[in-house]
């Protein structure tokens, strides 16, 4: 007989095992946001009992990759929020171009169209043979898009759309060769981008940055682990760098916030005060 639903103390137990055997730790991310995606594993993977999904996950290097890609969030698109991006370039990088050398870090990236994106822009401003693009993310499965460059053609109407509404003035078709159902975005704009795996749960901060950008990955964490990841991102920041976030977050109860002025009180872009 099949076991209906994981309860909120063996999801407990899963999630504490998991930061001693692979050192993964969801234990304060939201609680419900957690025991959805892990009951919707359990059933789609079809396990009988809990004692079966806890011995495969804590036991099988191959499925420990199926359970932090279905736990760890990757919805995301290229020039999300257009008018977030119409500000990030008329505000931000006109500053940025003034910097010799320019680090933003893509905190959280996913499967990277955002740190595509960025590198569009960067292009366009004439700034991009002076900049560098880290993106990392928790998960490792979903960097290996970052670096190939490579999404479904049917993705790229929505993108082109973005591109154009955030005052994209190119030919969005020029930075893509399509193939097939597929599109592979220029290798020039992968040159500048360095991808690696960070956990901002553990992870400290591993170099200084002009930007920082982790867009809707604060809204699955509880607030603890927000105010810590914010700390973070203030220490990775030089002075007079800017921070943005995604459009359901904020940083005015956090321990930080009186460090930040906010750009437009319509889109989530900081820069921290001297």
């Amino acid at each position: 007989m099949f076991q209906q639903e994981i309860g909120d103390n063996e999801v407990e137990l899963l999630l504490n095992e998991l930061v001693g055997v692979y050192g993964y730790d969801f234990t304060s991310y939201s609680t419900a946001s957690v025991k959805r995606r892990i009951n919707r594993l359990f059933i789609l993977d079809r396990f009988k009992s809990f004692d079966d999904f806890r011995g495969r996950v804590l036991h099988d290097k191959n499925y420990i990759k199926r359970f932090v890609q279905e736990i760890t969030v990757n919805v995301t698109e290229m020039f999300r929020d257009p008018l977030f991006y119409k500000l990030i370039k008329e505000q931000v990088l006109p500053v940025l171009a003034t910097y010799p050398f320019i680090r933003i870090w893509h905190a959280g990236c996913s499967t990277g169209e955002e740190v595509y994106s960025m590198a569009i822009l960067l292009k366009e401003a004439g700034i991009m043979h002076k900049s560098l693009l880290y993106a990392t993310d928790i998960n490792p499965g979903v960097l290996d898009q970052v670096v190939k460059g490579i999404y479904p053609l049917r993705s790229l109407k929505q993108f082109s759309e973005n591109y154009i509404l955030s005052g994209g003035k190119e030919d969005f078709s020029s930075y893509y060769t399509a193939k097939y159902d597929l599109a592979k975005f220029d290798d020039e704009l992968r040159s500048k981008m360095i991808v690696s795996t960070h956990n901002l749960v553990s992870d400290r901060s591993f170099n200084e940055f002009q930007l920082i950008i982790c867009r809707n990955v604060l809204i699955y964490f509880n607030k603890p682990l927000q105010d810590k990841v914010l700390s973070l991102f203030d220490s990775s920041l030089e002075k007079r760098g800017f921070l943005a976030l995604g459009s359901k977050e904020q940083i005015k109860f956090a321990s930080v916030s009186g460090k930040y002025e906010q750009l437009d009180p319509k889109e989530k872009i900081w820069r921290r005060l001297n």
